[in-house]
């Protein structure tokens, strides 16, 4: 059983950068998703077993960087210039099946989810 914890999480002002992370990161693809208030879960990012290929929902697409250091054990998001639009509960979760085709990361089976970090961008 794998027990993922999330941190980092705060208020900030908008175009302020945070860094959540999420551990242990296991052997596994990590997925970070967020869910706002009144809405449904989104997903944000996510992160091959190895770290090599890297996946982005559009909306925070080069503002956000997902990252892992299989050494110690976790998985990161940095998270630069930060919108209001951006306040959510962010959560990781492992995913457990994992592809890499043409250079494109697919993931999918997202399990043992974290209980999440809030994450308010104030305008």
């Amino acid at each position: 059983q794998v027990e993922l914890v999330e941190s980092g999480g705060g208020l900030v002002q908008a175009g302020d950068s945070l860094r959540l992370s999420c551990a242990p990161s296991s052997h596994f693809a990590i997925g970070w998703f967020r869910q706002a208030p009144g809405k449904e879960r989104e997903f944000a990012a996510a992160i091959s077993s190895s770290g090599d290929a890297t996946l982005y929902a559009d909306s925070v697409k080069g503002r956000f960087t997902i990252s892992r250091d299989n050494i110690n054990n976790m998985v990161y998001l940095q998270m630069n210039d930060l919108k209001p639009e951006d306040t959510a509960v962010y959560s990781c979760a492992v995913g457990l099946f994992e592809s890499v085709l043409g250079g494109e990361l697919s993931v999918s089976g997202y399990d043992y989810w974290g209980q999440g970090t809030q994450v308010t961008v104030s305008s």
